[in-house]
């Protein structure tokens, strides 16, 4: 009798614990905007990085996200998170803004446009929601955030690929 006891107990305790975990990471996760920490995050270069990060952005004020490396604007109609490994060669396409090459990344069903900084190590990702009109000045903005992390590579164009004759 006195061993149910305990083991009762345990099992609330347990089930307390396990309760209380579920609404922490819940409420990790919505003050995160459901922003997940890159690898490498954490980094010198992220947090130098996202020192970077304007306060405002497309009209949208900078939010707290309390995620290394990450940044929102306006609920979440911009994020960056760096510290991502950097993308290996493609062929997807690639636009230079202010000498930082993005790589745009397919993203299906929510109209997201998905970019990815290419030959910088570690890499930022940025998200777009179809709230943003002024796309080109996001990239702007960010490009300025993310220069201090140094080119190893950079995109090139079919016209800088040398032909055989």
């Amino acid at each position: 009798m006195g061993a149910g006891r305990v083991w009762g107990g345990v099992g609330v305790g347990v089930a307390g614990l396990v309760l209380g975990g579920a609404l922490v990471v819940h409420e990790v996760r919505a003050n995160g905007y459901g922003l997940h920490a890159a690898a490498r995050g954490d980094s010198a270069a992220c947090r130098r990085v996202a020192e970077g990060y304007p306060s405002g952005l497309a009209g949208f004020e900078r939010g707290d996200v309390g995620v290394p490396g990450a940044a929102v604007w306006g609920d979440g109609a911009v994020t960056a998170r760096c510290g991502l490994e950097p993308p290996a060669a493609t062929t997807d396409a690639c636009v230079n803004v202010d000498d930082v090459d993005w790589v745009w990344r397919p993203k299906p069903h929510d109209g997201h446009k998905v970019l990815v900084t290419y030959g910088r190590d570690p890499a930022v990702e940025i998200e777009i929601s179809d709230r943003v009109t002024a796309v080109d000045d996001v990239l702007v903005e960010l490009s300025g955030a993310v220069r201090p992390l140094a080119p190893h590579t950079r995109c090139i164009g079919e016209d800088d690929v040398p032909t055989t004759g």
